[in-house]
This record gives structure tokens, C-alpha cells and sequence, in this order.
């Protein structure tokens, strides 16, 4: 099975009025095709920054990360940004949901800046949150919706371009155990039926044994639990 994602050497170093912090070094990773691994390791040892650096939202500061072949921090910022929007599902622990738009139209965004007709995407959004058995929800506000329903929409909203790569990072940090549960069982069934490939970050055991494989980070590189 080949590699999706490919990490050589990595480092992460960041400046302080004072010297510098490093938090990643010498990393290396590989996520195969239709993999789905956790990483674990204790609060701020780095997790969320190889997420970032996987996700072409940070830059390394050595090595070089290879998304489906390609290095992606060698590309232009607005090559990066296309490679982001239309190979990368992103999910966070707080949602990042537009409060002002409703699920549907938090959906529908991705699909209209990446250039779909509008009619096309509204349709394509609201059968994705049909998926997430959000039918009924669509056109509330975020602030109108359980955590676990937030949850969902962001989930929804992440794989809207039917992304190669799915970078979760405690996507159920914010939920009790049954809508974590429930959360991650979602996760799991899209990633089956729609040939994901994905990492997730959390600190929670019983999450992370949903996974094939995990990885525990310490002192800046990744080690099989």
C-alpha cells in the first residue's frame, strides 16, 4: 500500500524575545492510503503543530512533507491554499463555524470558493449534511445546535470537496463520552465509505482505540504505541 502522506526529518523551531522553543525534531511519518491513525502525547508536546505542518497551514523549519508525492512547502502560498481546499478536510475541537450563516450555507462556502455553481453547491451541501443526518437542521445557526450537531456540520463542511485527506485535532475535545462516541463511529463510517485517509489527534484512549494505529509524540518526534 503507498504512502499518502510522507514526513522526512521534520523540525519545528519558534522564535522568542529570547532564543527559541523547538518543538518538533528529526520527525518522521508516513500515513498510507486509507489509513486512519491517532496521535497522542501530552498537552502542548506538539501535536496540533504536525497537524498544521501536514495541513499546509504552518512551515517546517527543516525537512520536508509530501502530500500524494508532491512537497507541499515548496509550492507558492496560493498553490498551498488550492492544495488545501481541495485535497484537506480540516476538524477542529471548537467547530470554527461561521455563527452568522446557517449549517447548510457553512457547508455550501467551500464548494462556491472553489468555483462550483451555486445551485450545484447548495444541492451537493445539503446532501452531505443529509449524510450527517442533519437534514432537519440545516437552515439553523450554529448557536441553535447541540455540540455534537456543531460537530457534525464541521464535519460536513470538511469533506464538502471530497477531500483526499481528513486532519481532525481532538474533534471530540468538546463533547461528553456519548456524543464523542457518536462523533467519532461518524468519523470512522465516512472515512470507510468515502476512501479517506486520516489523522487524529487526541488525548483520549478510548478515541484513540477506534484507530489502525497509534502514535504517541514525544520530544519532537512520533513514536507506535
Amino acid at each position: 500500500m503507498s504512502s499518502l502522506v510522507v514526513a522526512r526529518n521534520v523540525g519545528k523551531v519558534y522564535p522568542l524575545p529570547k532564543g527559541e522553543v523547538r518543538v518538533l525534531e528529526g520527525l518522521d511519518f508516513e500515513l498510507a492510503r486509507g489509513e486512519i491513525v491517532a496521535i497522542m502525547g501530552a498537552s502542548g508536546v506538539g501535536k496540533t503543530t504536525f497537524l498544521n505542518l501536514i495541513g499546509a497551514l504552518d512551515r517546517p523549519s527543516e525537512g520536508a512533507i509530501f502530500l500524494d508525492g508532491e512537497d507541499i512547502h515548496a509550492k507558492e502560498e496560493k498553490d498551498k491554499a488550492r492544495l488545501r481546499n481541495e485535497n484537506i478536510g480540516f476538524v477542529f475541537q471548537f467547530y470554527h463555524l461561521l455563527p452568522e450563516f446557517t449549517a447548510l450555507e457553512n457547508v455550501f462556502l467551500p464548494l462556491v470558493i472553489r468555483g462550483m455553481n451555486r445551485q450545484e453547491a447548495w444541492t451537493k451541501a445539503l446532501g452531505i449534511l443529509k449524510e450527517m443526518f442533519l437534514e432537519e437542521r440545516a437552515h439553523q445557526r450554529p448557536g441553535q445546535l447541540s455540540g455534537g450537531e456543531q460537530q457534525r456540520v464541521a464535519i460536513a463542511r470538511a469533506l464538502a470537496n471530497e477531500p483526499k485527506l481528513l486532519l481532525a485535532d481532538e474533534p471530540t475535545g468538546n463533547l461528553d463520552w456519548k456524543s464523542g462516541e457518536s462523533v467519532m463511529n461518524l468519523i470512522l463510517d465516512l472515512h470507510r465509505k468515502k476512501g479517506l485517509s486520516s489523522i487524529i489527534v487526541t488525548h483520549n484512549e478510548k478515541i484513540a482505540c477506534f484507530c489502525q494505529k497509534v502514535y504517541v509524540m514525544e520530544n519532537g518526534r512520533l513514536k507506535p504505541s
